[in-house]
C-alpha cells in the first residue's frame, strides 16, 4: 500500500495517553474503539445504550477515519469520548482541505462507487465540526446522539466484538 494511505497501527506522538499508547488510524479499529468506549461509560454509569445508535457511532467512526486515510494524507489523532449528549468522534489528520460532498454529474442517473461517506456522516451526527489544526492539517469532531429505543444495559449486538 501507497506510504500516504497508511494503515497500520500508530504509537505516540498521536493524543496524550503516555508512550507507547496506541491510537486507532484503520477504522476497524476506530469502530472497536467506539464499542468499547460506549460500554465502558455504560457500565460505570448503569445506563443502557441503543444498539442501533451504537451502530450509527461506529460507522461515522469508520467514515471519518477511512476518509482520512484516503483524502487527509493519514490519521494523525483520533479521540472517542462518551457523555450525556452522545459519541463524540475526533479524527484529525494532515491535510487542510475540507470535506465535500462529490456531485454527480449533471443526468448521470447511474450508481457509482464512492462518495457516499461525508453525507452519511452530516445526516448521522447531531453536530459536526471542522477545525483548522494550527500545526497544519484539520480535526473533524462529529457527535452521535445515543439515545432511541433502549436496549437495556450492556444488551447491544456489539458488546464484546472484537476488532476486524
Amino acid at each position: 500500500m501507497h506510504k500516504k494511505h497508511r494503515t497500520e497501527p500508530t504509537l505516540e506522538p498521536l493524543g496524550t495517553d503516555g508512550p507507547g499508547t496506541r491510537r486507532p488510524c484503520r477504522p476497524a479499529e476506530a469502530r472497536w474503539a467506539v464499542v468499547r468506549a460506549v460500554t465502558e461509560r455504560c457500565r460505570a454509569t448503569a445506563t443502557p445504550y441503543d444498539a442501533e445508535a451504537l451502530a450509527d457511532a461506529q460507522l461515522v467512526a469508520s467514515e471519518l477515519t477511512t476518509n482520512a486515510l484516503l483524502h487527509g494524507g493519514g490519521v494523525t489523532d483520533f479521540r472517542v469520548e462518551v457523555d450525556a449528549h452522545g459519541v463524540r468522534v475526533c479524527v484529525s489528520d494532515r491535510s487542510d482541505r475540507l470535506p465535500h460532498r462529490r456531485p454527480s454529474p449533471a443526468g448521470d442517473r447511474r450508481r457509482r462507487p464512492g462518495g457516499h461517506g461525508w453525507p452519511l456522516v452530516c445526516r448521522l451526527a447531531r453536530e459536526v465540526r471542522v477545525t483548522a489544526l494550527p500545526t497544519g492539517g484539520k480535526r473533524i469532531t462529529a457527535v452521535v446522539p445515543l439515545t432511541g429505543p433502549l436496549t437495556g444495559p450492556l444488551t447491544g449486538p456489539l458488546t464484546g466484538m472484537a476488532p476486524a
